[in-house]
């Protein structure tokens, strides 16, 4: 097995060596092989379309997110199919794609569980958040559970600041954290049950915690302040 695998990167085989499953290397070229589906395709096909030829590379991203949506991560054929269509070297795709954090070179679990760890969520408990995500999944900074549920990242700085702390689920994001709420959090996605995003302490947004301070009322109707404004020949208020 292992002669049949050398030379073929690690992160092509991390899922196959995980459940033990033993293949040639037909049966593994075969295995890795990617396609994008019949709804991608047209998709791609659609985001094409906002680009002359020419400029093709500029789609590089969407692809790979595409790619990676379809698959749940980018292996090296995803890299080379996004490559392939927009016509560019595979190297230019591979380097974007190991650059760009949000994109995962090995498979990941079902919540990408991202743990902000910047200053201002820091300030608020952030390293506290995170060191309770490691304890309750027993993970540390980029591993995923056996039953691939799971994979923890500490990240930096998700543009949150105001309600630190915060932590992202794949694509939604969970603030103004505390132990407790975060618990609540992972215990509902053990059951495969999504909470709501947004602030856990009762805000609806990023307004302050004890209430608006200002623009409490309505504004007032169109042309009011005009009316008291002077008249710029008299110099006297209408």
């Amino acid at each position: 097995m292992q002669r049949l695998l050398r030379g073929v990167r690690s992160i092509h085989l991390a899922h196959l060596l995980r459940t033990g499953v033993h293949l040639d290397a037909c049966e593994m070229r075969d295995k890795l092989k990617f396609e994008f589906s019949e709804d991608n395709r047209r998709r791609v096909t659609a985001l094409l379309a906002w680009y002359p030829e020419p400029e093709w590379k500029g789609a590089l991203l969407p692809l790979l997110d595409i790619a990676q949506r379809q698959q749940g991560w980018l292996s090296i054929s995803a890299v080379h199919v996004v490559a392939e269509t927009i016509k560019i070297d595979p190297m230019e795709a591979f380097e974007a794609a190991q650059f760009y954090t949000m994109f995962f070179m090995k498979p990941r679990g079902k919540y990408v569980v991202s743990v902000c760890t910047s200053t201002p969520c820091k300030l608020r408990g952030g390293d506290e958040i995170f060191e309770a995500c490691k304890k309750t999944l027993n993970l540390e900074h980029g591993q995923t559970t056996p039953d691939m549920q799971f994979t923890l990242k500490e990240d930096y700085c998700m543009g949150a600041c105001v309600n630190a702390p915060v932590l992202a689920i794949n694509d939604d994001m969970y603030e103004d954290l505390d132990e407790k709420s975060l618990g609540d959090i992972l215990a509902d996605l053990r059951c495969d049950k999504l909470p709501p995003a947004g602030p856990r302490n009762g805000r609806f947004a990023s307004e302050p915690k004890g209430g608006p301070t200002t623009l409490k009322s309505h504004p007032p109707p169109p042309g009011f302040m005009m009316q008291e404004l002077p008249d710029p020949k008299t110099n006297k208020c209408q």
